[in-house]
């Protein structure tokens, strides 16, 4: 082994918490040492989870981002629900106007009225005057394009 290539240890150094100004002396390399955090002051150690070291300002940007995300979060949820909502209204399905002017004289008026009445079949809208087959086609497909779920009588095909 080579000789003289050893560091010279310091069995004295002094140590020293800029944080909390704690001083105590162990051996190293180095004849003084500053920590910025030591175990007495530390939230880990000191069990004061609630007191965080906010270096630069991490954790406010941590928690704005958060809450950011949830924001974005509740706003999909409200526009997916009120794309779904059993109040929309007829006119906004893209029918002809006479398909929705015969659903209108009918008393059938929102998403959820045009439901109850598949609830009972096709055959059950077929039976509104003016509203024919083309019309029930286009309805159908508008209900599972905008998210809507068809009773299983509407599945039914009936010629």
């Amino acid at each position: 082994m080579k000789t003289k290539i050893q560091p010279k240890y310091y069995p004295e150094a002094k140590v020293s918490c800029a944080s909390c100004g704690n001083e105590w002396t162990t051996g190293s390399t180095v004849p003084e040492i500053r920590t910025e955090v030591c175990s007495n002051c530390h939230p880990f150690y000191t069990g004061q989870q609630a007191r965080i070291l906010d270096r630069e300002g991490q954790v406010d940007r941590f928690y704005k981002r958060l809450q950011v995300r949830q924001d974005i979060v509740a706003e999909k949820k409200a526009a997916s629900e009120s794309k779904t909502s059993p109040e929309r209204a007829i006119a906004e399905f893209k029918l002809s106007a006479k398909a929705v002017s015969a659903l209108a004289k009918a008393g059938i008026n929102t998403a959820g009225d045009v439901l109850t009445k598949l609830e009972g079949g096709e055959k059950a809208l077929l039976e509104v005057e003016g509203f024919g087959r083309k019309s029930l086609i286009d309805l159908k497909k508008q209900l599972r394009q905008m998210g809507y779920q068809l009773p299983s009588a509407a599945e039914e095909i009936e010629v």
